[in-house]
């Protein structure tokens, strides 16, 4: 396939549902986006409470994964945003996404917007931005071991923050009030919208909650569920031209919405093949494709288990360990925010 040629990497909506189903599958709703981060953010908060009532290691390790998997689910909320997909309107979509959800996690809805839309363009494609995600697979379950054990260590959370916060001072030629400027301009949010958290956490637990129940889970759990959503995604898939097997949906059940994959994330087939569908409406969806005749032609895994297993059928006698690069002008590969790439 040319480098130019985009017409069989997407389908016209027309083509899979019908003009009515697909009005009902794109309709959007204040409500429903209000509703699913005021989840999102109670969740969060009561995982605090759990621990603050019932202090013990168990409580602990628990809100950890609920409050990194919300994380995650704001996240996701703000990628909804970026397709103008949460609210009705764009300046809900941008600006209550920036504070509600994109700043709490040191993101921005335009800047991910930006290359984002570019990645559905040329999905697993050789200019893709996100193909760095993908393209490593199949790799070796000590490979495996080795990213996720630096996602829960904290390792890769440090080093794409350092690298974001140092992009968000500039170059050093702007001198100082220029370089504070363009900080402002970057995380300048960011910082409003963590220092919100840390007052939330200091008036209803203790400041400290801040640091165990917003950072920790950011730096670790949540890092290690975002790798995990990155490779079944789009990880070994068998046909990178084909609209319905570039990408993965991938089952779930409640412990894996709780815990790994939160607001319908695991729907990506039915997301890259209509990407303005709202993420509440994705089962819908994917029920309709099904119904229609599209579950033989769609790449459908039975678990994030399985995806794993066939994610690191590499023997581990092939294992290489590579280098790490932490790049502070380049992009975040495979989050939602700027900083970090990963190559090995």
């Amino acid at each position: 396939m040319s480098m130019t040629d985009t017409s069989k990497l997407r389908l016209h909506s027309r083509e899979l549902v019908s003009p009515q189903i697909l009005k009902k599958l794109q309709s959007r709703s204040n409500l429903v986006g209000l509703a699913l981060i005021a989840h999102a953010w109670g969740l969060i908060f009561g995982a605090m409470a759990m621990f603050y009532l019932f202090p013990n290691p168990l409580t602990f390790i628990l809100a950890i994964m609920i409050i990194g998997a919300r994380q995650l689910g704001i996240a996701v909320l703000m990628h909804d945003a970026a397709h103008n997909a949460l609210f009705r309107t764009t300046k809900w979509n941008n600006w209550l996404s920036d504070w509600l959800c994109g700043y709490p996690m040191m993101a921005r809805t335009d800047a991910y917007r930006r290359y984002h839309l570019h990645h559905h363009m040329r999905t697993q494609q050789d200019d893709d931005p996100d193909l760095i995600l993908s393209k490593p697979f199949p790799i070796t379950r000590k490979s495996l071991r080795r990213k996720l054990w630096r996602d829960l260590s904290g390792q890769t959370g440090y080093q794409q923050r350092k690298a974001q916060i140092i992009n968000a001072f500039g170059d050093k030629k702007l001198g100082l009030v220029g370089r504070l400027r363009h900080f402002r301009t970057k995380l300048g949010g960011a910082l409003l919208a963590n220092l919100i958290i840390l007052a939330a956490c200091t008036a209803l637990f203790h400041w400290s909650y801040y640091l165990m129940f917003w950072l920790l889970p950011f730096l670790t759990y949540h890092m290690a569920i975002t790798r995990l959503r990155n490779i079944a995604e789009h990880a070994i898939v068998p046909d990178n031209n084909d609209p319905f097997r570039n990408a993965r949906t991938t089952k779930t059940n409640w412990l894996s919405r709780l815990l790994i994959a939160p607001y319908w994330v695991n729907y990506h087939v039915e997301h890259h093949l209509i990407m303005h569908v709202p993420s509440w409406r994705l089962p819908l969806m994917h029920k309709t494709l099904l119904a229609d005749g599209y579950g033989d032609r769609m790449e459908i895994a039975p678990g994030y288990f399985d995806v794993l297993r066939r994610a690191t059928s590499r023997a581990d006698d092939e294992d290489k360990p590579g280098d790490i690069v932490h790049d502070g002008r380049n992009r975040l590969k495979g989050n939602f925010s700027d900083g970090f790439s990963e190559t090995a």
